[in-house]
């Protein structure tokens, strides 16, 4: 994918997009809504108003959390994918497939942002397999999660159910 050209999706692979053109500012959201939205301390997300969004596997389910606002998420397994406004469009960030290639550049909702945030960056740092001892399932854990590109065929056949 270019620039002007991204994809991304859920995490089981029923839901798919497609965004061409430029995309707009990316923002974390720290507001009580997102908060619960994506049940984390924040929801990054990125304004998709100005490119081309389409939809190339599923379509997203929406719960409208505002007189003004709904959120489109899979209904699958529940992945948040949507911010949707009468002003456009956002996507979360962390669906795309290369989600580190968009920085925010700005925090909204701060009145609502939780103590904790500002010192994660201060925290410990482990990798994932850094303490098998303590979680020795993880030597053996298969992930079902859809891969960061596009797929012919989701879920595959040989996956177990």
């Amino acid at each position: 994918m270019t620039d002007d050209m991204r994809a991304g999706g859920c995490q089981c692979g029923a839901v798919r997009f497609r965004v061409e053109g430029p995309l707009g500012d990316a923002s974390v959201c720290h507001c009580r809504m997102c908060q619960k939205a994506c049940g984390g301390y924040y929801l990054p997300l990125v304004s998709a108003r100005s490119a081309r969004l389409a939809w190339t596997r599923g379509q997203p389910r929406h719960f409208r959390s505002s007189n003004h606002v709904q959120r489109g998420f899979c209904a699958d397994c529940g992945t948040p994918l949507t911010y949707e406004a009468p002003d456009g469009i956002a996507l979360a960030i962390a669906t795309f497939d290369d989600p580190g290639a968009i920085r925010p550049v700005i925090q909204w909702g701060t009145e609502a942002k939780l103590p904790c945030v500002d010192g994660i960056r201060d925290l410990p740092e482990q990798d994932t397999m850094a303490d098998i001892t303590a979680a020795p399932f993880l030597e053996s854990l298969v992930s079902y999660q859809h891969p960061d590109h596009e797929t012919d065929q989701w879920p595959p056949q040989e996956r177990p159910q």
